[in-house]
């Protein structure tokens, strides 16, 4: 007769999400810490040292850049990737500070991330 009435152990493991919230916070991580002082550089010291010539950087030509699709792909990475990274910082450190329990943060976080991310392309869109 068994006194412990716990269920029997599960076989397969359960599935998690976590890989897809640590990729886009480690792609997040990457670009800030190698996109955005490049952006930066060649726009705070390029300028001024004569790397980059001020027409190379005009309205027009940056305009023109930034709505190809390859420049469009940049620029959401500089901005989207970030926002996911940022999120989840801020929600494993709510997890660390036990404010945060269950899914509800979660959602919370990365919903926000989401938001965030699609409130900036549309602007970006209808701005060009």
């Amino acid at each position: 007769m068994r006194i412990n009435k716990q269920p029997p152990p599960q076989t397969t493991p359960r599935r998690s999400d976590e890989p897809i919230w640590w990729s886009l916070f480690s792609a997040g991580g990457v670009c800030v810490a190698m996109l955005v002082p490049a952006i930066a550089l060649l726009v705070l010291l390029g300028i001024p040292l004569g790397l980059v010539s001020a027409e190379q950087l005009s309205y027009q030509r940056l305009h023109a850049l930034v709505f190809h699709p390859l420049g469009l792909g940049v620029v959401l990475a500089v901005i989207v990737l970030p926002l996911f990274h940022a999120m989840h910082r801020i929600h494993h450190g709510l997890h660390d500070l036990q404010l945060a329990h269950g899914r509800l943060a979660k959602w919370l976080c990365y919903g926000s991330a989401v938001l965030l991310s699609s409130l900036a392309l549309s602007l970006w869109l209808t701005s060009g």
